[in-house]
């Protein structure tokens, strides 16, 4: 309820005084993981149908999907975050690259822009590339006869030009 909640929070201003907000997801936590009356069980138990199990104080486990089988199933609070709601920004798991060294590696997508930087004596052809990132959507500027090297299967499509660089 509000109650709980507001004597919740209060208890934390209290106790941790200025640093309050940074212990404003064990809150929720224990919030989420709590017995509610009205709908006999905790919340997270409600929407996922499990309880999320503590291994540690800063430690939990979770249930991964089939896919996920070569991920540690264990994760410190620290490398947990919401998950984003928007679909533009959630990442198909067949995309995800990941390393022998259990590492996320940024891949480029695709050009999405042409450009040619003019100096005195020459012209840098470049490319703007979307990655793959963590944080999601990234671009680059990156000079073409580079990236060619490296990606060429990313030149089969034309790519529009922008108005040449100064």
């Amino acid at each position: 309820t509000i109650q709980t909640l507001e004597d919740m929070l209060r208890a934390c201003v209290m106790d941790f005084g200025g640093s309050w907000d940074t212990h404003l997801p064990l809150i929720e936590f224990s919030y989420n993981n709590s017995y509610h009356t009205s709908i006999k069980c905790a919340p997270f138990e409600a929407l996922y149908g499990q309880k999320l199990k503590c291994v540690r104080p800063v430690a939990y486990w979770l249930k991964l999907p089939q896919e996920l089988s070569c991920v540690h199933d264990t994760f410190h609070v620290s490398n947990l975050k919401k998950c984003l709601a928007e679909p533009e920004f959630q990442v198909p798991l067949d995309e995800i690259e990941i390393d022998e060294n259990m590492h996320f590696v940024e891949e480029p997508i695709e050009i999405v822009e042409r450009d040619v930087k003019k100096l005195k004596r020459r012209r840098i052809p470049l490319v703007k590339v979307r990655w793959n990132s963590q944080q999601g959507a990234e671009y680059t500027w990156e000079r073409e006869d580079q990236f060619w090297k490296k990606y060429p299967h990313l030149f089969t499509e034309p790519v529009p030009s922008s108005s040449v660089a100064t």
